[in-house]
């Protein structure tokens, strides 16, 4: 199931947007901002106790900030898209290697604390939902060829995966391993707070989405 389910919801996402044909990504925001409460939630419940527990707390800090660090710079090169925004040329056939090489990296390091905590794969599913789709419907709308399209999708669904399968083959003593976690909390931590400032336009009140807000966590919680 920790191989099974990424893959499943980036191609079903995909799906979804290819038969339904989805025009405004905008509809995804409560989704996103959800997701982004949620992998939060779970972030704090369920990594840093775990990590706090195998390593020095100053070099899980450090590697914290190191996550947060790699992720903006990640982002220079994917234009956002980790947290809901592609900001590529649509008039563009070529296919986006940046964009894929980002997200991949992105992607292969969420799958790591999944091999030492099962429970966080589901945050990492609800936030990869919401991004295939936004992403799908760039790719589709785009001039992108479709078989290039597919292509895309299908090495991007088997990233986080690959993540996990190194994580549980590598062998690495198990400070390493809380280090590297804590790298992926520090991603973690940048999207789902930059997901969360985001979903409030102007920083106006928004009922709707304080609830789902709430429901992320609240939920994130009790699993």
């Amino acid at each position: 199931m920790i191989y099974l389910l990424p893959i499943l919801g980036v191609l079903l996402s995909f799906g979804f947007v290819f038969i339904a044909k989805p025009k405004n990504k905008e509809n995804f925001k409560l989704l996103l901002a959800f997701s982004g409460a949620f992998l939060l939630a779970l972030s704090l419940f369920e990594l840093f106790p775990e990590v706090y527990a195998h390593s020095e707390p100053k070099t899980i800090g450090v590697f914290v900030m190191l996550g947060i660090l790699l992720q903006i710079f990640l982002e220079f090169f994917s234009k956002g898209a980790e947290h809901g925004h592609v900001h590529i040329d649509r008039e563009k056939s070529d296919f986006p290697w940046l964009l894929f090489i980002s997200l991949s990296i992105h992607s292969l390091l969420e799958g790591f604390p999944m091999e030492s905590n099962s429970t966080i794969i589901y945050g990492i599913l609800i936030h990869k939902i919401p991004i295939a789709i936004i992403l799908s419907i760039f790719l589709l709308n785009s001039k992108i060829k479709l078989v290039k399209a597919i292509f895309f999708i299908l090495l991007f669904s088997i990233m986080t995966p690959v993540g996990s399968y190194m994580a549980a083959n590598f062998n690495l003593p198990p400070n390493y391993i809380a280090n590297i976690n804590a790298l992926v909390i520090g991603v973690f931590l940048h999207i789902s707070t930059v997901i969360l400032f985001e979903s409030s336009e102007g920083h106006k009140f928004n009922l709707r989405k304080v609830l789902v807000i709430m429901a992320g966590i609240t939920i994130a919680y009790f699993l």
